[in-house]
């Protein structure tokens, strides 16, 4: 996930954020869309922005694929570092989504994904990485970006998405997923609750707000940059693209072969 500056640092603790996915279950949901997505255009090198801790980036390099991975946050880095390790076809970059690639116009595929685009609070950086991730596509190339749906959600309650315990430090910790919409902003609250040895609870609250992205401006400004064919999706499983039921809005956007 992304702030306004295209990090994860909205939730500093990488582990933290991590615990709280299911991430086998999640890899398994998704793998057939990108797989369905990938194959007609042989992507070979593909772009991870805002990478997060980089369960993606692993997905897609053991498919066989060159990835370069990329995040603001130093933490989210060296945690898929640590995790997957620092090889010729699977690079680690702490940077922005707004700043470019070293390697512009070479990525057969880009992908910012897990809300990232979201979490920047203005349009400006949003259109911003939105120009960055073109930029790194090869003519022929192809941009996925997925963000919350906010539209979906109702405007003022509080929704407990998810809960985990895990052990941290030695001691037993519960964390707490909380998502709710005022107007056109979304905000998530990860909650870390744990025992003292002198009795009472300590808790820690990483707060985060998102944008609400509306498809039709997102579309057109990838319009704006070139897209030849863009599709919005409502979901992994593929199926279309509605305002105020779809969870997810997933933008995938084609590059002309002349670009």
């Amino acid at each position: 996930m992304a702030t306004a500056s295209g990090s994860s640092a909205a939730f500093e603790d990488a582990a933290y954020y991590d615990a709280l996915i299911d991430w086998p279950k999640r890899l398994a949901r998704e793998e057939p869309f990108f797989k369905k997505l990938f194959e007609p255009i042989g992507v070979r090198r593909l772009l991870d922005a805002a990478c997060g801790t980089g369960r993606h980036a692993a997905m897609f390099h053991a498919w066989g694929i060159e990835v370069e991975a990329t995040d603001l946050s130093a933490g989210m880095i060296e945690l898929g570092r640590r995790m997957y390790g620092e090889l010729p076809t699977l690079r680690w970059v702490q940077r922005s989504f707004t700043e470019p690639t070293a390697s512009p116009g070479t990525f057969d595929a880009a992908v910012c994904l897990g809300n990232s685009l979201g979490l920047a609070q203005e349009q400006a950086d949003r259109d911003r990485a939105c120009a960055s991730l073109w930029d790194a596509l090869r003519g022929g190339g192809l941009l996925i970006i997925q963000v919350l749906n906010l539209w979906h959600l109702p405007d003022g309650p509080t929704q407990w998405q998810k809960y985990v315990r895990v052990e941290r430090g030695g001691r037993d910790h519960v964390l707490l997923k909380a998502l709710h919409r005022t107007g056109d902003r979304g905000h998530v609250d990860l909650v870390d609750l744990h025992l003292l040895p002198e009795g009472g609870i300590a808790h820690r609250i990483e707060p985060a707000c998102f944008a609400g992205i509306e498809a039709e401006q997102l579309c057109g400004r990838l319009r704006e940059l070139g897209a030849e064919r863009i599709t919005c999706y409502g979901g992994y499983d593929g199926s279309p693209y509605a305002r105020t039921t779809s969870a997810d809005l997933i933008v995938v956007a084609h590059k002309p072969t002349s670009s």
